[in-house]
């Protein structure tokens, strides 16, 4: 394969502070022990807020009215897209049943999660794309109850964005508290509220270390790390689209990965150049973000061919993959590891982050290599039934106790014997004693 790094990051994005996993397992600890007590101490020392912590009716009512009027407009443009994507993903799977061989009979059943707790990161920004990813996702599933967790401003509470946001995707509950403290209040169900059969949504590196010693307790969306997106582009794609869809996806964090392949010199030249100057123009705070992340995190390939761009694509295993070149059908076909694809120059990372209806919560650190992003099916059991009619025990029992017994599992054997014995027809003796011998 013909591959030339023209940028190499000089960091890699992977490693946690040591001592995070143990602030973490200690906040759980105490949080599990003692409860709302542990929660609320924890809220007054990290969100330095000590008011309601379950929205009420009024609220949520008072928080609706603080918001703009074409903010609302906006914000419902983007939850009708999500949940109408949401409700297509919804029909792809349900109820079936199977006659598996004549007289015996298979299912499945899609079943909601009980109790689902969305974590929507706020404080300094309002984040209220994660609480349309996240909260309209399981309501769309059909969880019974819904938990909006979200830390709130210094001494003033949720967002009125975030509690509006939340309110109208349908979540059932909203809770004014961040980090591991909110993390673990939604599995432990604490101040009332009900037990989360899975937590999901983005979140600091502490919400992601929560969740993940929490997996197994409860379900999780994904194991979470720093954001990343990659750009495919030829010599068809515009460097200024290209330079600003890189800038654009660096400010998410100082350790947030953009990577480029290419099999333009010119054009990586041109985008090296530029990005800088690009960065410079943003507010302070993005721009210290993604200059960092540009400078420490991002990698530049120029590929001989497509198809060595396409392979190291899917090598690198994108959260977001950007393909901005021609014949985009081809690059739809070919490419198999990212967790969300966009394609062409009409649209960009930022949509799928905020408005056009795919899920912005995705995996990271190439897990795409294995698994797509949040969905309704996230939130769904797939489970399984059977049943057999008389006349289909014999030969279900015989071919089950002769492997138990290959296995060494006696007891699973004569599970199978008794069943033979009686639903077996007029030689079930005969048979049971050929199969015991």
């Amino acid at each position: 394969m013909g591959v030339t790094q023209l940028k190499t990051a000089s960091h890699k994005s992977e490693s946690d502070a040591p001592d995070v996993e143990q602030t973490v397992r200690d906040i759980l600890a105490d949080i599990e022990a003692n409860g709302d007590d542990a929660a609320r101490k924890y809220a007054e020392r990290f969100d330095g807020y000590s008011g309601n912590l379950v929205l009420t009716r009024d609220d949520i009512d008072e928080a609706a009215s603080q918001v703009d009027p074409q903010l609302k407009d906006d914000i419902r443009y983007a939850y009708d897209n999500i949940r109408a994507f949401a409700e297509a993903q919804k029909a792809t799977i349900g109820d079936f049943e199977i006659e598996v061989r004549p007289g015996l009979f298979a299912g499945q059943r899609a079943i909601p999660c009980n109790t689902a707790g969305c974590y929507v990161p706020g404080g300094r920004y309002a984040h209220v794309a994660s609480a349309l990813m996240t909260v309209t996702t399981a309501k769309v599933a059909g969880c019974r109850n819904i938990v909006a967790c979200s830390p709130p401003q210094k001494g003033k509470g949720v967002h009125p964005a975030i509690a509006y946001t939340a309110d109208l995707c349908g979540a059932d509950h909203i809770l004014a508290m961040g980090g591991v403290q909110g993390v673990a209040a939604m599995a432990n169900g604490l101040f009332g509220l009900p037990k989360a059969d899975i937590l999901v949504g983005p979140g600091n590196q502490f919400v992601a270390e929560a969740k993940r010693i929490l997996f197994g307790r409860v379900g999780i969306d994904m194991f979470a790390g720093p954001t990343d997106s990659l750009i495919i582009a030829d010599t068809t794609a515009d460097p200024e689209f290209v330079a600003w869809d890189l800038v654009g996806q660096a400010e998410h964090g100082y350790n947030s990965p953009v990577w480029l392949i290419t099999d333009d010199r010119a054009l990586a030249e041109r985008v090296m150049s530029r990005v800088p100057e690009l960065i410079a123009t943003l507010p302070q705070m993005n721009g210290q973000n993604a200059a960092a992340a540009w400078r420490d995190y991002a990698e530049v390939f120029l590929c001989d061919t497509r198809e060595d761009m396409a392979a190291l694509s899917d090598r690198m295993a994108p959260e977001h993959l950007h393909v901005q070149a021609a014949d985009l059908e081809w690059w739809l076909k070919r490419l198999s590891c990212y967790g969300s694809l966009f394609l062409g120059e009409e649209t960009t990372v930022a949509f799928g982050d905020k408005a056009s209806g795919t899920n912005h919560v995705l995996p990271t650190s190439g897990a795409a290599r294995y698994t797509g992003g949040l969905s309704v099916h996230k939130y769904m059991k797939l489970v399984t039934w059977q049943r057999a009619l008389p006349g289909a025990v014999a030969p279900l029992a015989e071919a089950t106790a002769r492997i138990s017994r290959l296995e060494g599992m006696e007891g699973h054997a004569r599970t199978a014997d008794i069943r033979l014995e009686k639903f077996g027809g007029s030689q079930h003796a005969d048979r049971t004693a050929l199969i015991r011998s």
